[in-house]
């Protein structure tokens, strides 16, 4: 009985008639690309932050003194994520209210210890003994005690520029009336009652000041706080002028330029025998100064000496009225400065602030910057930055600046004409070869940054993005 045979084998079993492609891309000439990737983003920041040339890799801030003593509140510089208290403010407090003596409160001043609560924290217990003054430096907190039907009842809110304990020095057995929670994450001053005692000891004047309280004489100032400049206007014939000078902070902040470093590694053999089509030593230095400029934003950002999250302003620093970013939110945080150019936050804080839109049946305009369009909040460029960090709780932050020595904002800095310049501010020098053949360049990006007025940068912080 005779078979038809199975097709699949007849056509396995025929003989092949021309080349195959696997066999003929030995002789083909590959298109390939360049390296790629996947770490580089926008950066943003770098591309709208104007640099300043620094000579000497040193940037002075020269400010005009301000002080506002007599408003009832401290006052704080901070540099960086360092949070002092300015000596004269502490005439505020009841205790040194009329006390001038600079050496003694500078010494004060210095003894204070800077401390961190996250919200929900208890800074001080009712009925528990009261040790210290406490000054708060930012963030909000509530004063908890028992209300008129026994109930647990809030009896006040403390917030930046607020104290308590200021009696603490004059009574050795006094307890705490009252119980002190954040509400938020919170940045307060603390100094013992034992530290006050040591510096009384050394400056009889303090524990002289103690026995009774004077009155603190009103400094002039001008709305901003500033030290005033007496003008005379509306005179006529030839009085006497005011005369007057323009103060200045006696130590005023000096940025230094900041360095992000690494050696790149390339083998002699490599560099020489495989150039073609794409040299490889540039190819690996340009993905190497990509790391570099990515990092260069994350420090501009994250730093705790210059990064801007922690250089804003204590009183530019602002809270969300509910947790997700809402327009409302946004109104407050331009209310707060001139001119603000540029509002940064992370991609999923833009999400989640287009949410706030929708549900309110609103869709703002586009802009654009340097080509691109963009997001935009009243005709301020809503600028993505995946360097503003997202914390465990799924809250982050939000940027606005003014930017420019011209408009007295933020400036980035950083030195030109270095040796072996590569980039602005970027140089790659030739270390040599080892002994096993390895060629090696160091690569280093030199920069900072600069907030030249407090309001030229503000923070809207513990932003939810995950409701």
């Amino acid at each position: 009985m005779t078979t038809s045979a199975d097709p699949g084998a007849v056509a396995g079993a025929q003989q092949q008639l021309s080349l195959g492609t696997a066999a003929a891309r030995n002789l083909a000439t590959t298109t390939k690309t360049t390296p790629q990737m996947q770490g580089i983003s926008t950066r943003w920041l770098l591309r709208v932050l104007p640099f300043v040339q620094v000579q000497a890799g040193t940037y002075r801030v020269n400010r005009r003194l301000t002080y506002t003593v007599g408003d009832g509140r401290v006052e704080f510089i901070s540099t960086g994520a360092e949070v002092r208290v300015i000596p004269p403010e502490l005439g505020e407090l009841p205790l040194l209210r009329g006390f001038s003596d600079t050496p003694v409160l500078e010494a004060l001043a210095g003894a204070f210890e800077q401390q961190e609560y996250d919200a929900g924290s208890v800074l001080v217990e009712a009925g528990q003994s009261a040790d210290r003054i406490v000054l708060i430096a930012h963030g909000k907190l509530n004063k908890i005690g028992t209300g008129k039907y026994g109930d647990e009842t809030v009896l006040g809110v403390l917030a930046d520029g607020d104290y308590f304990g200021e009696r603490t020095p004059l009574e050795q057995d006094g307890v705490w009336e009252y119980t002190v929670k954040a509400v938020t994450r919170c940045t307060v001053l603390t100094l013992p009652r034992q530290a006050f005692q040591t510096v009384a000891d050394r400056h009889p004047s303090l524990t002289a000041h103690t026995e009774g309280f004077a009155n603190q004489p009103d400094l002039p100032t001008n709305r901003r706080g500033e030290a005033d400049i007496a003008v005379s206007s509306g005179h006529v014939g030839e009085p006497v002028l005011d005369g007057t000078f323009v103060d200045y902070e006696l130590s005023p902040r000096e940025y230094e330029l900041s360095v992000a470093q690494t050696v790149l590694r390339v083998h002699t053999r490599v560099a020489d025998l495989y150039n073609e089509p794409m040299n490889q030593v540039e190819e690996q230095l340009r993905l190497t100064v990509e790391a570099l400029r990515e990092r260069q934003e994350h420090e501009l950002v994250n730093n705790r000496e210059f990064g801007l999250l922690h250089n804003a302003d204590l009183s530019q620093r602002i809270h969300t009225r509910s947790g997700p970013p809402t327009p409302d939110d946004l109104d407050e945080l331009l209310a707060r400065r001139r001119k603000t150019q540029y509002l940064l936050a992370h991609p999923r804080t833009i999400a989640a602030f287009g949410r706030e839109c929708n549900s309110r049946g609103l869709y703002p305009q586009g802009t654009e910057v340097l080509g691109s369009t963009v997001r935009a909040w009243r005709g301020v460029p809503l600028l993505p930055c995946n360097k503003i960090p997202i914390s465990s709780t799924g809250t982050s932050s939000i940027l606005a600046m003014r930017t420019g020595e011209a408009d007295q904002g933020v400036v980035g800095l950083h030195q030109t004409g270095i040796p072996d310049e590569y980039q602005p501010s970027l140089n790659v020098r030739f270390m040599g070869i080892n002994e096993q053949a390895v060629s090696s360049y160091l690569v280093s990006a030199y920069y900072s940054a600069a907030v030249l007025v407090p309001d030229a940068l503000g923070v809207l912080e513990d932003v939810e993005i995950d409701r």
